[in-house]
């Protein structure tokens, strides 16, 4: 993939008047049982134009669930789901989105070019066949069989698929698995243009790393509902915990300390009060080096909300 800012923008004018408290797409009380699991339990989700809105949670948590209504491949068996205002299963609806599902399967007997413009014919005003190759870095498998790519290049068609019919809104289900690190930060680059020109993202991920090199707002599904939303910063601060790290030959027994790790010969201490934590630690007369006081990560923050840590 290489970087250009001039590619995947918006169709001109699709994003007239849109700002960031434009709705684009929601879910409201929607509850969706796949077979004896019930995948969405009264969830309610609302995704706003020009953001970048990372969904979150552990496996199973409804987040596939979640996009396969917006993207109208499910109904909901309660509650009202809308895509621009409509019902995501009329093809209206879906005239100007893009995905790109965890799982894609193509022809192995078409050409990475015929399935580029084999997606383009079904949008009114899709990108040039050779800006999306370019893009993505396939201008030296456009005539390659699909059946021949190895499973990263796999993993850039399907992605290009999705910006292809140069889409107001993106939905990205895990885009970046199977990647190597390269490739990940080229599309992290593809992403941060699309946003900048006015585009809209909905992305599932994995990589704690991803959501914070891109995410505007964060959205935590747990057990089929939302949890806990808001910025990168809020949601590590609604936790309320810091880390001391520090090296010590014995693990200190320090007030507000309410999980502990040791990595590497380091340890690392999880409190609800970090100055009552540091003030102890001095008072026992401890001997300690390398004493560091940080905020909580997002991969911290993340486990304490699904309850994966206590």
């Amino acid at each position: 993939m290489t970087n250009n800012s001039t590619l995947l923008h918006p169709p001109t004018g699709s994003n007239e008047g849109l700002s960031g408290s434009v709705l684009v797409a929601s879910l409201q009380d929607v509850y969706k049982r796949l077979g004896k699991v019930e995948a969405l339990n009264g969830l309610s989700l609302n995704l706003f134009a020009g953001e970048l809105l990372a969904l979150l949670g552990p496996n199973g948590s409804g987040k596939t669930t979640t996009l396969s209504l917006l993207l109208g491949r499910r109904k909901p068996d309660k509650g009202t789901v809308r895509l621009y205002g409509l019902n995501p299963c009329l093809p209206l609806a879906r005239q100007q989105i893009g995905s790109t599902p965890q799982d894609s399967l193509f022809p192995d007997t078409l050409k990475v070019t015929e399935v580029v413009n084999l997606v383009r014919a079904h949008f009114p005003s899709p990108l040039p066949t050779e800006e999306i190759l370019q893009r993505f870095g396939l201008t030296s498998l456009e005539n390659r069989q699909t059946g021949g790519l190895s499973g990263g290049q796999r993993r850039k068609l399907s992605l290009a698929l999705a910006f292809a019919g140069n889409p107001r809104v993106v939905f990205l289900d895990e885009p970046t698995a199977g990647l190597d690190v390269e490739a990940r930060h080229e599309l992290w680059g593809v992403i941060r243009t699309y946003i900048t020109s006015g585009g809209t993202v909905l992305l599932t991920t994995h990589y704690l790393e991803e959501v914070e090199a891109l995410a505007s707002r964060i959205a935590i599904i747990h057990r089929g509902r939302i949890i806990n939303e808001g910025s990168v910063e809020a949601i590590k601060a609604h936790v309320g915990l810091k880390c001391l790290r520090l090296t010590t030959e014995r693990q200190p027994e320090l007030p507000g300390v309410v999980r502990s790790e040791l990595k590497q010969g380091i340890y690392h201490l999880y409190t609800r009060d970090a100055d009552a934590s540091v003030r102890s630690l001095i008072q026992q007369n401890i001997d300690f080096s390398g004493l560091e006081v940080l905020p909580t990560s997002l991969e911290e923050a993340f486990l304490h909300m699904t309850g994966a840590v206590e």
